[in-house]
């Protein structure tokens, strides 16, 4: 059936939304050592751009340092230059084949910034939940026009899509809670 495939999409874009939300707050910094903190950052090896971990082990053996193993000595002062130069205010020291990235403690301000950044990156993802929501209706109502779903199913299919809706929202609120008191945490 038509309408069951498309919440089947509907749900699965949702899904999709509430993850890269995920991915988006785990690089924020809290003030503690987490290797996906540098996730995002891009290295220019060989020629071409590529994710630091193709290029070295990411380790957190401190809860307020984070150490990089290169494999290749020569890229050393490449990944320091890409870590520096990232918007994560870090400032890295090499030390051999490794990078040890010092976590500075966060101000009460700076908290405070990153938590407004952090709602922003959420509303985000409710925006794109509720765009699916909205263009999975439009689509659900054209069915109903064309008289391949009666106007019950679409009833109940509307519902549906509205608890589709509202369950990704809450799965968004909570994460938004929990990065919240992460990034509030002295």
């Amino acid at each position: 059936m038509e309408a069951d495939t498309l919440l089947r999409e509907a749900d699965d874009h949702m899904q999709k939304s509430v993850e890269a939300i995920r991915r988006e707050l785990a690089g924020v910094r809290t003030g503690k050592a987490t290797t996906s903190l540098l996730d995002g950052i891009r290295v220019d090896a060989y020629g071409t751009h590529v994710p630091l971990r193709q290029v070295a082990n990411v380790a957190a053996p401190e809860p307020r340092l984070l150490t990089v193993q290169v494999f290749d000595k020569g890229m050393v002062a490449v990944v320091e230059k890409a870590i520096r130069n990232s918007e994560l205010g870090l400032n890295p020291m090499a030390e051999g084949n490794l990078v040890r990235v010092p976590i500075p403690t966060l101000t009460e301000e700076r908290r405070k910034d990153l938590v407004k950044v952090v709602r922003g990156m959420v509303e985000q993802g409710r925006v794109a939940v509720r765009n699916v929501r909205h263009h999975t209706q439009d689509r659900l109502k054209h069915l109903e026009k064309e008289g391949k779903v009666t106007q019950d199913n679409l009833r109940r299919d509307s519902k549906r899509l509205q608890d589709m809706t509202d369950a990704s929202i809450k799965k968004l609120d909570e994460l938004l809670k929990t990065k919240e008191a992460e990034i509030m945490e002295v």
